[in-house]
Formats: C-alpha cells, structure tokens, sequence
C-alpha cells in the first residue's frame, strides 16, 4: 500500500514557518502583510472557505480584511473596491473569492487586480509571468502541490514524468509550468485525451485535476508513482441521505500501486490556504523590496 501524504501535518509546518517570518517582519522591520478576500453572495461553501482563510491568517500574525458583498453587487462597485485594495498600502494581497455571479466578468475583476498583490496568481501577468519561467506569484493549489512532490522526493524531481490532467488556468497549466521548471518531462492530458490510461500509467508522477469523481482508476497507476489528487468532488453515499468528499481518482485501488497518494479530503486542500499565507508574506516583502526571512525552507 501507498505512503499517504499527510496534507493537513506539511500544512501545519507551513503555517508555523510562516508565523515565524511574520513574527520578524513585524518587531525587526515593522511591516505585517495583510490579505484582503472579497466574497459576493452568500454560496455557503465559499463562506466556509472563506472563514477558514480569514481565521488562518490571523493565527500567523497577519492582517485579514474579508469583504462581503451582495451577489446583485454591481461590476463597476466591485471593480471599485478592487481599485481601493490596490491603492490601501496595509493590503498587500488580494483574492476574490470564486465563482462569481453570472452578470459579472470574471476575467475583469481578476485582471484589475495589482499583480503584486495577486496572491492567487490568477492576473495574466502573473500567469504569463510563470509560463515564461521568470519571477511570479504562483497559484496556491499548484504550488502546494510541488510543496508536497518535493516532500515526497527530497526536492529531486528532475527528469522525472509527470502527467498533468487537466489543463485549466487554476491548475492543470501553471501545473505543467511548475514541473518544467523543475526538470520534469510533463504532458498535459484531458479528458479528451486519446488513450489516457496508458499515458498515466507511464508517469512517475501523477497529477489528477479533472473535476470528476473517480475518474482515474487504479489501474492507470504505474507500479511506485506518485499520485497528486487535486480533486474535491462531493457525492451520495449509496443507501443514505448523507454525502461524502472524494478526489478525482480511486483512492482505494490507485494506493495499491502507488508509492504514495495524497487522501481526500486532507491532502491538497489544507496545502492550498497555507500557500495563500506564504504568497502573501511574499508580496509584501516584493511590495517594500524587502528580503523574505531567512527561516523559511519550501
């Protein structure tokens, strides 16, 4: 049986680099980094989300600002209070929280925001900024996810194969860039991929970020890869009226090939908040020109 990557205890370690960092930015050279979410409506898992977010960066010691708004806000108010968080020198990361409601323009809101304080690496600087291999703000849950690939393999994955399924914005593409730049030989896959099985079973990592529960099977699993489930997908449990999160691969028959697997829940996810924090202590050291504090290791 696969080695479970233990998201939650990396997250935890994370977080306590990041308090230390925060610690000496604040008494040594007076800044706190603080973070700025916006959330429109009232989706009651964004606001779980969001809570988690506000609450985390609170206990490392930076500033949390959470904007709520209501989802008949209009573009022009929200492109507005995006202005106002470019402009507010205590912000120094920003995150609107997704999806947004169906009359405003997603890519607008996203691109409006300062690319130095686009923590969530959503800004077409940012993104052509990592496709290019120079210095960006990354996306969270791709670089938790090369957080925990360095884990596993000691910080060597050159020459390594990675298979990346999916190829959207958040994750499949700066994915692939993140494993370029470590000296990977990646493929980006799809659903549409001609022949998927044989092509992830080929791969020394696997990174499953389709969206679909279950889709991969464990018969795709190479004997002793490495298996990254990106996915959170919420379904029935047979025979009752509770539900239950599970990834987009077969947890069950993928870890008796693997290596090692991340768990859903518990895997990526804790990874992906705890890389918000470290993309905000990062852009406030970038925005004061500052050094990032020496004790950090990711």
């Amino acid at each position: 049986m696969a080695i479970i990557i233990d998201g939650k205890a990396l997250a935890a370690g994370l977080r306590q680099q990041v308090k230390v960092a925060v610690e000496e930015l604040t008494h040594k050279r007076n800044l706190r980094p603080g973070l700025a979410v916006i959330l429109v409506g009232h989706h009651p898992p964004s606001q779980v989300y969001v809570r988690n977010k506000a609450k985390q960066t609170t206990e490392v010691g930076m500033a949390s600002f959470t904007h709520e708004l209501d989802e008949s806000v209009s573009q022009y108010e929200l492109l507005s209070l995006v202005t106002k968080l470019n402009q507010d020198e205590k912000v120094h990361g920003i995150l609107v929280q997704l999806p947004l409601p169906s009359h405003i323009d997603t890519n607008a809101v996203i691109n409006a925001i300062d690319p130095q304080k686009d923590v969530d690496g959503f800004t077409v600087t940012n993104a052509g900024l990592l496709a290019t291999g120079q210095n960006a703000l990354v996306p969270c849950t791709p670089l938790g996810c090369l957080l925990m690939l360095r884990h596993v393999y000691d910080h060597s994955l050159s020459g390594r194969h990675a298979v990346v399924v999916g190829r959207s914005n958040i994750v499949g593409k700066p994915m692939a860039s993140l494993l370029l730049r470590e000296n990977c030989t990646v493929s980006v896959a799809h659903s549409r991929t001609e022949n998927l099985p044989a092509l992830c079973a080929s791969a020394d990592i696997l990174v499953a970020a389709v969206g679909r529960p279950h889709f991969i099977q464990g018969d795709w699993v190479r004997q002793g890869a490495t298996v990254i489930d990106v996915g959170i997908n919420r379904i029935s449990i047979p025979n009752s009226n509770k539900t239950k999160l599970v990834g987009d691969v077969d947890f069950d028959t993928a870890a008796r090939l693997a290596a090692a697997i991340t768990p859903v829940p518990g895997g990526v996810g804790p990874m992906t908040i705890a890389c918000l924090l470290i993309n905000s202590l990062t852009a406030c050291c970038r925005i004061n020109d500052t050094t990032i504090p020496s004790n950090l290791s990711f």
